[in-house]
């Protein structure tokens, strides 16, 4: 294992020069302490857990320190924002501050999130808080502990600096790990204003470092599209099969390796409905739970517009078209999985659908009823309202569960703990006192979702009333 001062970097976009990033040094935080880390995502870079407790991982990872062979960078880049073109957005609160070449020969981005006013802070003060730097931490070690794909977090730490918001705050850093930051919107920005030389630099570069298997197709260009087509399709149907909601599906948002990006007002279903909005600043639910598949198709086809100059126009419209099939193929395989249905069959759909619109019309939980349902547990009859309409569902069921090996498949695809917006609450309000005993154990939890802990079923149970209707903002 590599220790903390001795990281290799290995700094490629960098190296891509002023068009595409700015130079800028992080602002350290006052009086900074260690909120939590992650000791998975810290043997990604080949450290070990017991570095976290050194003076120098708080220091690097609050903006004290940089490695001298690191470069920290804020990215250039642009996207659609609910619908409509923002021209120039960019890293304003984050930077890139290297990338670490592992052991295993993977290039991962250490991105510094909170660190600071950059070029593109549009009069922000490109500062994180507690709150949304462990609900991003929480987040995104959750979704891989369930199979999703997303970026990392490696640890968050807090600082003494006042951050103004709805109210007065403290500043925070969360240290994100990603094998590569570049968004839609990266080639959205090179697109439109037309400086298609720096574009074909961008494409050449992504082919490069994160598509490389499609160098020796005849249209690579076109094997990377469909490639981050196909992984986007993949990402949305895990995001649907676990009542996942992003809440800012705009194209800066999305990554170009089709993993969960830039954790904002996300929340978990807890009782089922397909229009839930978890961001209360989305007035016209444009990113509504039942809306995700679309938005991610329509983000696409913005990325596929950037890539005219390369990719012929009917072509990519042909492989836009695509995304449907493909998302509703994998979504299928999964809820097979979380409902130990041995094989596909014609139908599959429609009695999936009624499954979810009975939930729908009982106000029943979602992530509970589908791990009653793989524990064939008596009492899921009386999650519903209708039980007569839930008994016939559920006799069609018994008819396409598979046997033993199904069933103990569905036990490991059905999480007993989930992280509940509530949860997160209880655990940010404890923070925000000074005591970090909540935000780790429920990470500890959520490590491990389909192992049931002593001492933990509360964590495992539906919200209580005042946690089911939770308001989660964009500084969130």
């Amino acid at each position: 294992m590599a220790s903390l001062a001795d990281l290799q970097f290995d700094n490629r976009f960098a190296q891509l020069g002023d068009t595409f990033s700015t130079r800028v040094t992080p602002e350290p935080l006052q009086n900074p302490r260690l909120v939590i880390s992650s000791p998975s995502a810290m043997r990604l870079i080949d450290l070990t857990p017991e570095e976290a407790n050194s003076e120098l991982f708080t220091e690097l990872f609050s903006g004290h320190k940089i490695w001298s062979s690191a470069e920290p960078r804020a990215m250039v880049y642009s996207g659609h924002q609910f619908g409509g073109y923002n021209p120039k957005l960019g890293d304003g609160r984050g930077l890139l501050l290297g990338e670490v070449l592992n052991q295993a020969g993977e290039h991962w981005d250490l991105h510094l999130k909170g660190a600071g006013s950059t070029p593109y802070s549009r009069m922000g003060d490109g500062r994180a808080v507690l709150r949304s730097s462990i609900r991003e931490f929480l987040g995104s070690e959750a979704l891989h502990a369930l199979g999703i794909p997303t970026s990392r977090a490696l640890c968050v730490t807090l600082g003494d600096n006042p951050v103004y918001r709805e109210r007065e705050e403290r500043a925070a850093m969360l240290l994100r790990l990603s094998q590569s930051h570049i968004r839609f919107g990266h080639f959205e920005y090179f697109y439109y204003t037309r400086q298609h030389d720096a574009l074909r630099e961008l494409l050449n570069f992504t082919l490069r470092t994160c598509y490389p298997e499609c160098l020796t197709d005849a249209q690579p260009e076109l094997a990377m599209y469909r490639e981050v087509l196909k992984r986007t399709a993949e990402m949305i149907a895990w995001w649907q099969a676990y009542g996942f909601c992003h809440g800012v599906m705009n194209t800066d948002n999305m990554s170009i390796l089709g993993i969960t990006f830039d954790f904002g007002p996300y929340a978990f279903l807890d009782a089922f409905d397909v229009r839930h909005v978890c961001n209360h600043s989305d007035h016209e639910g444009r990113y509504a739970f039942h809306r995700q598949p679309a938005i991610a198709q329509w983000n696409l086809a913005c990325l596929a517009q950037a890539l005219t100059p390369f990719i012929d126009v009917e072509t990519l419209k042909t492989e836009v078209a695509s995304f449907m099939p493909t998302f509703e193929q994998h979504y299928l395989e999964l809820m097979r999985r979380r409902l130990g249905w041995a094989d596909a069959q014609r139908g599959d759909g429609d009695l999936i659908e009624q499954l979810l619109q009975l939930m729908q019309d009982s106000g029943s939980d979602f992530t509970l009823c589908l791990r009653l349902l793989a524990e064939d547990s008596t009492a899921l009859r009386d999650h519903f309202v209708d039980r007569d309409a839930f008994d016939r569902w559920h006799a069609e069921h018994l008819h396409r569960r598979g046997g033993n090996a199904e069933q103990a498949e569905a036990l490991q695809a059905n999480p007993i703990y989930l992280l509940r917006n509530y949860l997160a609450q209880n655990a940010i309000a404890a923070a925000e006192q000074g005591d970090f005993t909540e935000v780790r154990k429920l990470h500890d939890l959520l490590t491990t979702p389909f192992t049931r802990q002593t001492d933990a079923e509360e964590y495992a149970a539906a919200p209580p009333d005042w946690g089911k209707h939770l308001e989660i903002s964009c500084s969130s």
